[in-house]
């Protein structure tokens, strides 16, 4: 997966960008900050195998190709950051937590002596300037969806910044992770260059990046966060072969890699550390809801009980993932299990499809043609071709045609694919929005936004974030949940767990992700 959601205008733009800048275009806690001198000139590097390739700029305005955004999370600074490991929110430019001055107004004071790369000082202007722009509709920004209750940001002083927000907001603090602060002097001078060479005010300075083949960073010595670079230098380079990356994992030439393929992890763990992290990310089956019979929600049901999952997990993860028994993986802190388990269930499906007056069901499935969704595909049709009246067909698309031709023009009946917009931030309002709010998804894919159950996961959301307490909202989120779950237009079929391999002889406070990408924050080199 190159990248989280359909992202081939950001990405044609980015070609053109490529072809103007040439190969020099190219990766780069808790309260309390840091003296310039919390850096250390070491000498020593770090290198890294990373698996997809560079699919979109680095502008954290439109980024959004996975190596992008990992490469972001070491060059930008957010006012709170989520730890990309832990993804627990951290201060980060924000100085102390956000004070609340009335239901819907937060003052927010910077961290003092934060700079840019390029020597200038972060100020409540750039944070005004950054969010602004996020919001502004002419920008067209993938964020502005994830942050639509805020109505002004103001610097009150060069200190101080001032958000007032529409309604109040439980998780202002969570979301404020979504948006990068970016030089205003940089990006107003030319948005192209800076897209093609970030500045931002992270731990790790972006140096040059090459397609097809590495990012360079070299430390910032200037940053006064709470995770200096432990290296003066890191180069990532672009391995999207999953035999060239194990191999340069094995030889040592790198000391990290991402998505190790799973029949290498074994081999991969007597050359040191290999780690399977339970992500959020899914395969998900997703229905044209206003098509029949897939109209019927017991049609729906019956291809998901219908469904050998536990299959799937032995043989194509060879056990690198979980059953879904709830929208998010149980791992996440707000899970709750579904009232609906689709277990697998031959019988149950046949006798759903007889309810719904279906003796014969013939329809194709599409699929993206990610690999281990291509190996996934034909064990699936395995289970519903040996249904009672069901005959089954086949076809995969890139993502790009697979939406643009077929899911955006309602020409399709059923889709499997994969996604995972918890890159973008953790909470589980922003990871029900994802699919479940706007008109993208319910409305221009799965086409279930007519429907009285989806007015009533509208409501039971917003209820759920303007919550007065925790319980509340989590009371809100399981009903949503539980709807979703019955009606099942788009559910996961597995959360996939995320290999990682790394040299535990080489680095010390390297942690596995739950997300595509690598994080050497807070990283160093024995």
């Amino acid at each position: 997966m190159a990248s989280h959601f359909d992202y081939s205008e950001s990405r044609r733009h980015f070609m053109k960008l490529m072809a103007r800048v040439g190969a020099g275009f190219a990766f780069s806690g808790t309260l309390g900050t840091f003296s310039n001198s919390a850096f250390a000139a070491t000498g020593k590097s770090i290198e890294a195998g990373i698996a997809y390739p560079i699919s979109t700029g680095f502008d954290p305005l439109t980024s959004s190709g996975a190596s992008s955004l990992a490469a972001n999370l070491h060059i930008f600074e957010g006012l709170v950051d989520l730890h990309p490991a832990t993804r627990q929110p951290y201060l980060a430019l924000a100085a102390k937590e956000p004070e609340q001055k009335d239901e819907v107004t937060y003052h927010i004071t910077l961290r003092e002596g934060a700079t840019f790369h390029d020597g200038k000082p972060v100020t409540t202007e750039d944070v005004v300037y950054s969010f602004e722009r996020v919001l502004d509709p002419a920008k067209a920004s993938l964020f502005a969806q994830f942050i639509p209750f805020i109505t002004s940001v103001k610097a009150l002083d060069d200190n101080v910044v001032e958000f007032k927000l529409k309604y109040p907001f439980a998780l202002f603090k969570e979301r404020l992770t979504i948006v990068k602060i970016v030089p205003k002097h940089i990006v107003e001078a030319g948005q192209s260059a800076f897209d093609a060479k970030p500045i931002g005010s992270g731990p790790y300075k972006f140096v040059s990046a090459t397609k097809d083949d590495r990012i360079v960073f070299e430390a910032n010595t200037a940053y006064n966060g709470i995770y200096p670079a432990k290296v003066d230098k890191m180069t990532w380079f672009l391995l999207s072969d999953d035999a060239a990356r194990v191999t340069a994992q094995e030889s040592g030439r790198v000391q990290a890699i991402e998505s190790v393929p799973y029949l290498d992890a074994e081999r991969l763990k007597r050359k040191g550390k290999v780690e399977s992290v339970q992500s959020f990310g899914l395969l998900f089956l997703m229905f044209n809801c206003e098509k029949a019979p897939f109209d019927n929600p017991k049609v729906r049901q019956a291809l998901h009980y219908g469904l050998d999952t536990q299959k799937l997990i032995d043989i194509v993860f060879l056990g690198n993932a979980k059953a879904a028994s709830s929208y998010v993986q149980d791992t996440h802190p707000d899970y709750v299990k579904a009232a609906s388990q689709y277990d697998f269930d031959k019988a149950k499906a046949e006798a759903l499809l007889a309810e719904a007056g279906i003796t014969s069901l013939t329809f194709e499935l599409l699929a993206t043609d990610h690999a281990w969704v291509k190996e996934c595909a034909p064990l699936i049709l395995e289970s519903w071709n040996a249904l009672k009246g069901v005959k089954v067909s086949l076809k995969h698309l890139q993502s790009g045609a697979l939406y643009g031709a077929h899911v955006d023009k309602g020409a399709f009946e059923v889709v499997i694919a994969p996604g995972d917009p918890s890159v973008f931030g953790n909470d589980l309002d922003l990871l029900l929005s994802w699919w479940y709010r706007g008109d993208v998804w319910p409305k221009r894919r799965f086409r279930w936004a007519n429907t009285p159950e989806y007015a009533e996961v509208q409501k039971l959301l917003d209820e759920a974030v303007r919550a007065k307490t925790p319980l509340d909202a989590k009371a809100a989120w399981e009903k949503a949940i539980n709807i979703i779950a019955q009606q099942v237009p788009l559910y996961p079929i597995v959360h996939r767990k995320l290999p990682t391999a790394w040299s535990d002889k080489s680095l010390t406070g390297f942690q596995p992700l739950p997300t595509t990408g690598l994080s050497f924050l807070g990283v160093e080199r024995k």
